[in-house]
Order: structure tokens, then C-alpha cells, then sequence
């Protein structure tokens, strides 16, 4: 609503800010009054809208020549434009801008020698873009003839002025027709792909143990990922004394054996005793350092187990790694807690792809034989999504919704679709149909009802009521009160709205 009243508050500087000054010749009250002529034409890259007083021979008329660029819908601020007036093939009179008085506006002194009918154009040059508009059947009368009135002069409808349109985000397009192709709109709903859930489960009872990181509900992970360290249970927590006596008897027995091993050594140098004694020595000890390990493992274990902080001690954890890639949906692991075996502990969902199931009334049934594609929309975001590929059309109608499922997969690569979000789909089947189409952002609710804004001229737009068909890719068929050729308003509608709501009226200026 804020973002409205500036809008609507820019459009009143604008209206009341934009004065032009008049041309010398309608300063003067004692001179009869001068028509003033306005004509718009576009090309495929400019868009001219042409102010000027009516030609008379020997009489200076001062060209305002508005400018656009079509491709940016933003003035020329560059360049120079060129009026060429050429009558029966002979050589034509020309008079030039070498520059802009202001943006967009290229004010030029057009005197013409004699009287007649002339073909009249518009050459500009700026940059890298050239242009011409020709305009038919100009009359340069003599200086007592009056001037009729051309057609173009009976504007009628909202002003919205150049400087205007120029300055806000605003932009047209011209109707044409298109092929579009039938639908069925429905409502649907975002879920994993299949194999796109998972659920982290303890193997084993025991004590989870700090990790580097231990995500929470919303983080993000990828497979293989550590998510959690598990201490297991040691199978008999509370004889302590008999883990301790293990690792002494072990240490104590590993002793001896490394001094009989030395004393073995010593007495081979000797040639006392054969190698052979040296080697079994030497296994015993290796053996003993074995058993001293897994006793001073066991202990630490259960040293492990009985610590309130959940810190794996030295002997390393059993490691809970991520299965998939996605987003974790649920997390019951606390560090430090006793867990048994198969409780669940994570859920993680994979965001890219998605499935969308679409839910299709059993009426429309018939239609889903001829299903070419969809589109999904999604509340509050003007993106269209398309599916990558069709998974399945259900056969099987629910005895409570009486819907059909209908299955796409989607890339989801930025994660814009959230599982469980509701969506509305559009189905398209094979039949086409040919009206004039126009972008979706063209359309307006006013009242409750459609219209567009027609751009009748340069500054001038009619707001039209219209009637809605079929869409696709943004586009909207328009069956009633549009015709192939008009121009409508697709980017800044609602300002035109706006403006026709403001009681302010725009002055009109003429000649700069």
C-alpha cells in the first residue's frame, strides 16, 4: 500500500512539474491560434510521438520530437534527429537536432519554402541504433490558408505524459495473436521425491556424543554427512573394579613378557638359545599389547557411557552419517542422552527435485488422456515453474476428495519450492486455440473486474474492460475488447490506473 501512495505521489509532481513552454508563435494574442498536431508511430525499435503546429510555407514550426527506446522504454539522451520533408521524387527540404534539448525531446525548427503535400520523416541517429518513421500525406499550406485539424488531434482518455512514463517502470506491447493451449486449473501440493526422505534411526542403544557439528531442524547437510556420534553400552556398566583388574593383569603381563624378550635377545647374541625362542617372545608381546588395548578401550567406554556431557573420551564413537542430501526436518538427538535401539533421532528431506501431486476433479478425468504439460504457481511469487517430466496420472479416484493424482517431478536446484506448500497447477492438454494474447501483468483488477490500458497514443490510454481466456507462460487470451495491433500497458498498468483516479490534470504541453 506504501509503495501505491509514492507511486501516486511521483505521478502528481510529475503531472503538475511537467510545463512546456509554448512555441513563439501561440505567445502572441494578436496572431490567429495555431493547431497543434500530434502524431505516434512505432517501429520496431523506437517509439516516436511527434507535437508540432500546423505547416504553413515561409512560417517557422517548432518540432518537439519524443523519443523512446523500445527495447529499455527509456528516452534517447543521445543522437541527433533529422525531419526530411520530399514532395513528387524531387530532392527534400531537411532540417536537423544535433543533440536533445532534454531526454527523449528533440526540438527542431521546420520552415518550409513552398506549399503542397509532402511525405514527411523522421530519421534518428544515436549511437548504434538508427531509425526512421515516414509519415504520409503532410500539408504545407500558404501562410492565409487555415489548417484543418488532422485525426490525430482528437485525443480522448488518460493522460499519462512522456516524462512521465520515462521516469517510472513502465511498458507496452503491441497484441498479437497466439496459440495457446487448453488447461485445467487445480490445486496441489509440494512433497519429496521418491527416495527423498529419510529417517536416521539409532543401530544400537547408547549415549550420543558431541559432533564438530550437530545440526538442528532447518540445516542443510549432504550425504555422508557426520550428524552424530553414538557411544554404545558397555555390557556390564557397573563392574568398574573388574575393567580396572583387566588392564592391570594386562600391563602386568605385558611386562614380564617384554623382559623375557630382551633376556631371549641376549642369550641368542650368545648363541644360548635358537631364534626360534626370540620370535615366540617377540609374538607374546605383540599379542599382550593387544589385550592391554582392548582392556583400557573397554574401560574407556564405560568411562564414556557414565560422563553426563556425552564427550566420546578417547576411544572413538560409533559415527551417524546422513544418508541423502536435503534439509533436516526433524532432530530428536541431544548430546548426552541415552538412546535405544531403532529410536528415531533425524528426518531429512531432499529439496531438489520435488514431486507436485496435483489433485484433478474426476469430471476432468476424461481430459487427462491429452495432458502435454503444466505450469505451477505459487502464492505470492510471480515465477512460473515447469516440470521436468511427467511421473504418473492416477486411475484410482479418493472415495473423500474424489480427485485423481496427477504427479510431476520439479528441479528445485534454489530450493524456491517448500515440501507441503500448497500450489495451483495448470494442466494443458493438446488442443490449441488462436486469440489475441497479451502478458498477465497487462491485466488489472478494477472493481472486480478486467481491464487493460490501451495505449491509443503517445501520452493518451483508454482503460478497456475485458474478457478472459485461456493462459500459458504468462500469457492471457483475451476474447472480448481486444484486437490484434493495439498496444496495451504491461509494466506500470496500475500507474495509468492511478492517474485516471488522480483529480490533478496533467498539463499538455506542445512545442519545446
Amino acid at each position: 500500500m506504501r509503495k501505491i501512495w509514492i507511486a501516486a505521489a511521483l505521478l502528481l509532481g510529475l503531472a503538475t512539474g511537467c510545463q512546456r513552454e509554448l512555441p513563439a508563435t501561440l505567445e502572441s494574442e494578436a496572431e490567429p491560434e495555431i493547431p497543434i498536431i500530434t502524431v505516434t508511430r512505432w517501429s520496431e525499435k523506437t517509439e516516436l510521438f511527434l507535437e508540432y503546429p500546423s505547416l504553413a510555407a515561409g512560417r517557422t514550426s517548432r518540432f518537439a520530437i519524443h523519443l523512446t527506446d523500445l527495447a529499455t522504454f527509456r528516452p534517447l539522451t543521445t543522437g541527433q534527429a533529422t525531419v526530411e520533408l520530399r514532395r513528387d521524387g524531387t530532392a527534400g527540404e531537411q532540417f536537423r537536432a544535433e543533440s536533445p534539448s532534454r531526454p527523449g525531446i528533440f526540438g527542431v525548427d521546420v520552415v518550409p519554402r513552398q506549399a503542397g503535400t509532402y511525405t514527411m520523416s523522421i530519421r534518428v541517429l544515436s549511437g548504434e541504433l538508427e531509425d526512421v518513421h515516414i509519415l504520409e500525406s503532410v500539408t504545407v499550406s500558404a501562410g492565409s490558408e487555415p489548417a484543418a485539424l488532422p485525426e490525430e488531434e482528437a485525443e480522448e482518455g488518460i493522460s499519462f505524459l512522456k516524462e512521465q512514463q520515462w521516469t517510472l517502470d513502465f511498458r507496452t506491447e503491441k497484441v498479437a495473436e497466439q496459440s495457446l493451449r487448453e488447461s485445467i486449473q487445480v490445486h496441489g501440493e509440494v512433497r519429496p521425491r521418491t527416495g527423498g526422505e529419510a529417517e536416521v534411526v539409532a543401530p544400537f542403544g547408547g549415549r550420543l556424543a558431541a559432533t564438530a557439528s550437530s545440526p538442528t531442524i532447518g540445516t542443510t547437510v549432504e550425504e555422508g554427512q557426520v550428524l552424530a556420534a553414538l557411544i554404545p553400552k558397555t555390557s556390564s556398566p557397573s563392574e568398574r573394579a573388574a575393567l580396572e583388574f583387566a588392564v592391570a593383569e594386562a600391563e602386568a603381563e605385558l611386562s614380564l613378557a617384554r623382559k623375557n624378550a630382551q633376556r631371549l635377545g641376549r642369550l641368542l647374541e650368545a648363541g644360548a638359545v635358537p631364534a626360534r625362542r626370540l620370535d615366540e617372545a617377540r609374538t607374546r608381546v605383540t599379542m599382550l599389547e593387544a589385550k592391554r588395548k582392548a582392556a583400557q578401550a573397554r574401560l574407556a567406554q564405560l568411562e564414556s557411557w557414565q560422563r553426563a556431557d556425552g564427550a566420546p573420551g578417547d576411544n572413538s564413537p560409533f559415527l551417524l552419517r546422513a544418508p541423502i542430501s536435503g534439509i533436516v526436518a526433524e532432530a530428536h538427538a541431544t548430546v548426552g542422552a541415552n538412546v535405544e535401539q531403532g529410536q528415531n533421532l533425524f528426518r531429512i528431506v531432499s529439496l531438489h527435485p520435488v514431486h507436485v501431486f496435483a489433485a484433478v476433479p474426476e469430471a476432468n478425468a476424461p481430459q487427462l488422456r491429452s495432458l502435454s504439460g503444466a505450469e505451477i504457481e505459487v502464492p505470492g511469487m510471480e515465477t512460473l515453474f515447469s516440470p521436468s517430466r511427467l511421473i504418473s496420472v492416477g486411475r484410482i479416484v479418493d472415495p473423500v476428495s474424489r480427485t485423481l493424482n496427477v504427479i510431476y517431478e520439479v528441479q528445485n536446484p534454489a530450493k524456491l519450492l517448500a515440501v507441503g506448500q500448497a500450489v495451483s497447477l495448470r494442466l494443458f492438454t493438446s488442443k490449441r486455440v488462436q486469440a489475441p494474447a497479451v502478458p498477465e501483468s497487462a491485466v488489472v483488477d478494477d472493481g472486480g473486474r478486467p481491464v487493460v490500458f490501451v495505449q491509443t497514443s503517445g501520452e493518451f490510454f483508454v482503460r478497456r474492460p475485458v474478457r478472459l481466456g485461456v493462459r500459458e507462460a504468462g500469457y492471457v487470451h483475451v476474447l472480448e475488447g481486444l484486437e490484434a495491433g493495439e498496444r496495451v500497458v504491461t509494466l506500470g498498468a496500475y500507474l495509468v490506473r492511478l492517474a485516471a483516479l488522480s483529480t490533478q490534470i496533467p498539463v499538455h504541453g506542445h512545442v519545446h
